[in-house]
């Protein structure tokens, strides 16, 4: 089966899913269902109260209201309309919004609902990258853009490349974990074929090992066109991860893969994925125990969106593991945040 098939043939209807599975899935209307049929048969080996049946099934709790519908400020750095400029020497590139799954903790499952913010603009995007010298990356986002054809792919990929200033390539997806068909030949040779114009990276997301398929694993090993570079990014999220041992064998996991760690994302206030939120002191408590698990070279780096579109910021405090309520940006300016405040259930709660 080709991965469009892969694709086509994912479940959509919450009923089609309670069949397979054998349990029932909710269907909510704020927010879609997306899951492939290898995901699927995953999520039924482990159970209804698995860490991938809480990471990708609906669950009641998406329809509260608390939580930030833009919680990293995407729309504050916003250039056109599928350009994200908030750090000097890069920039995002959202050519899809497309996914391979529906992940219910995403930080943009708000913004991907609607056609605002994401809208095709090439062209106005192509010249705004021309007119910033000082962009040396573009990280293709989404969405997720493995999810484009061959044919788009390297056609954004042509383009770019005539922008003398551009250096470097990094995809963030996850499709090599929920889509690992993706990973072809000819996608292979689309890559390949920019290998001396560009660095590429490839940044795996993945929060738990057992996402991962025989057939991923795989696919991750032998898929190096080019020299590409395989990096991770993982959430910290309640009840999937939230404890040394668990993020230590995934990290362990991802070293065996050669698969170079690189973020540990503490979780954004999404609205509809607070669920999974945890607040900071218990975040750096777990990450204070990772380093009695693991070497320096295994661990990513621990780090906090702050609201509002300040960038990114170490999250751990080797002074303390409490929370002030301010973090300093990437500037060093201190900005004060919001502590949410709402009735916390322990339906996502370890078993």
């Amino acid at each position: 089966m080709t991965w469009q098939n892969e694709l086509s043939s994912a479940f959509r209807r919450a009923d089609e899913l309670s069949q397979f599975l054998g349990w029932p899935v909710p269907q909510l209307d704020n927010y879609p269902l997306l899951v492939t049929r290898g995901l699927a048969t995953l999520i039924r080996k482990q159970g209804p109260n698995g860490v991938l049946a809480r990471q990708f099934l609906p669950h009641q709790e998406e329809s509260a209201h608390h939580g930030l519908l833009d919680p990293i400020g995407d729309q504050a750095h916003a250039k056109t309309a599928q350009l994200i400029h908030r750090y000097h020497n890069r920039a995002l590139l959202i050519p899809t919004t497309v996914c391979p799954v529906n992940c219910r903790y995403c930080f943009r499952k708000n913004e991907l609902l609607s056609d605002g913010p994401f809208a095709q603009e090439r062209e106005q995007t192509l010249n705004y990258l021309m007119q910033h010298p000082e962009i040396e990356e573009v990280i293709f986002t989404g969405g997720d853009p493995l999810i484009l054809s061959d044919e788009k792919l390297g056609a954004w990929l042509e383009l770019l490349a005539t922008i003398p200033h551009i250096r470097h390539i990094r995809f963030h997806s996850r499709v090599p974990v929920i889509l690992p068909t993706r990973l072809t030949e000819d996608l292979s040779d689309v890559l390949e074929s920019f290998a001396g114009r560009f660095t590429l990276i490839m940044i795996v997301h993945s929060n738990h090992v057992s996402e991962w398929s025989d057939a991923a694993i795989k696919a991750v090993r032998h898929f190096r066109p080019g020299g590409l570079r395989w990096m991770s990014q993982s959430v910290l999220l309640k009840g999937i991860n939230d404890n040394p041992l668990t993020l230590a064998e995934l990290f362990r996991f991802f070293a065996q893969l050669d698969v170079r760690a690189y973020y540990l994302h503490h979780p954004d206030q999404v609205r509809g994925g607070m669920h999974f939120w945890l607040d900071l002191e218990a975040g750096r408590k777990v990450w204070g125990a990772l380093h009695d698990q693991l070497p320096g070279w295994m661990l990513p780096q621990y780090v906090i969106d702050i609201p509002g579109g300040h960038g990114k910021t170490p999250a751990f405090n080797p002074e303390g593991h409490s929370f002030s309520g301010s973090l300093l940006d990437r500037s060093g300016q201190l900005i004060q945040t919001i502590q949410p405040s709402f009735p916390v259930s322990d339906s996502t709660a370890r078993p």
